[in-house]
């Protein structure tokens, strides 16, 4: 998990232009409504980067509020993807 948290910390980090900040996030750490650089522009960013990076697709229909709740959410989000 330790590895899948560093990706998903480093596809935040450069889909929100963070210059290292989101090194220091920890799974607890909340995003959406919590990091103003984190709009919806930004979600989808975000979600691009973590395709490109995993090698997955995400669907409309799998994503809601809740797996941009923490940085936690959405580890395990990529890791459901993975399984």
């Amino acid at each position: 998990m330790a590895d899948i948290r560093q990706e998903v910390l480093a596809v935040i980090d450069e889909a929100l232009s963070l210059q290292g900040r989101a090194r220091d996030f920890q799974l607890d750490t909340p995003l959406l409504g919590a990091l103003p650089e984190l709009d919806s522009m930004a979600v989808v960013g975000v979600l691009n980067l973590l395709e490109e990076r995993f090698d997955f697709v995400v669907g409309d229909d799998e994503i809601d509020g809740s797996t941009f709740a923490t940085v936690g959410a959405l580890v395990t989000f990529v890791q459901g993807k993975l399984a």
